[in-house]
């Protein structure tokens, strides 16, 4: 009968267990997860989750007993300076076991074991999450009514607004069929305008006469002056032409060669 056998011995002697559990504590210190078998976790948790609670007091007497179970100054050291910080302010409850299934051969359950304070990923998580509220049936009840009663007026609300776009649609088809050009008329006139009245300007102002052509016009004409008669012009003679006594010259010895 298992009367009384409220611990674990893990198939192992006194001296075996308690050496098994100091190594395995040190590491969930020193590297804040390993990875075991489920009842060796549920052991080391029974183990270490006092040693932290030590750990809040950083006294010389707290730290001996913690380095009596653990054997290691430097896990004694890490956990008053680094782990005993985070978990201040937790009232226990410093770690926690994540099963990942059975083992292949012996078919074990294996487990991580994880001090919780140092997991980032579950942190970050458990912050994004709200916090529900209770509400009381009244409010509850007003609450259900009234996405009910939104429900019924929601049809008609739709068909004012399809009804309020199809005018708006018909008003605007409207108006691009017929444009009004009222912009376009006076520039029109404007333009038709701006041309009659230069020609009207130039007609009302006269022509400024140059006081020379005036004196050209109006003045007589002048009677030539009484000039010598002119002298018919001397024909100079003929120069007698000089190739050809040339020309004769050569005709000549031709001559006398015959």
């Amino acid at each position: 009968m298992r009367h009384k056998r409220k611990n674990n011995h893990l198939g192992r002697k006194t001296a075996h267990r308690k050496a098994m559990l100091s190594n395995m504590a040190t590491s969930l210190i020193m590297h804040k997860r390993i990875f075991t078998t489920v009842p060796k976790a549920k052991e080391l948790r029974k183990f270490v989750e006092p040693l932290i609670t030590k750990s809040k007091e950083d006294t010389t007497h707290s730290r001996r007993l913690v380095f009596k179970k653990l054997q290691n100054k430097y896990a004694v050291q890490e956990l008053f300076l680094n782990v005993s910080p985070k978990v201040g302010d937790r009232p226990g409850g410093y770690t926690r076991i994540l099963k990942t299934g059975y083992r292949l051969g012996d078919n074990a359950a294996m487990c991580f074991i994880e001090l919780v304070d140092f997991n980032e990923n579950m942190l970050s998580e458990g912050k994004a999450k709200r916090t529900r509220t209770r509400r009381s049936r009244r409010k509850s009840s007003a609450a259900a009514a009234a996405p009910v009663a939104a429900g019924a007026e929601t049809p008609k609300a739709k068909a004012a607004e399809a009804k309020a776009k199809e005018a708006d649609a018909a008003s605007e088809a409207q108006a691009t069929e017929t444009p009004t050009p009222v912009a376009e008329a006076p520039a029109v006139e404007e333009a038709v305008k701006a041309p009659e009245t230069t020609v009207a300007e130039a007609q009302a102002t006269p022509v400024a006469e140059t006081p020379e052509t005036t004196e050209v016009a109006d003045a007589p004409a002048e009677e030539p002056a009484d000039e010598a008669p002119a002298e018919p012009p001397v024909e100079e003679p003929a120069k007698p032409e000089e190739t050809a006594p040339e020309a004769t010259a050569k005709e000549e010895p031709k001559k006398k060669e015959e």
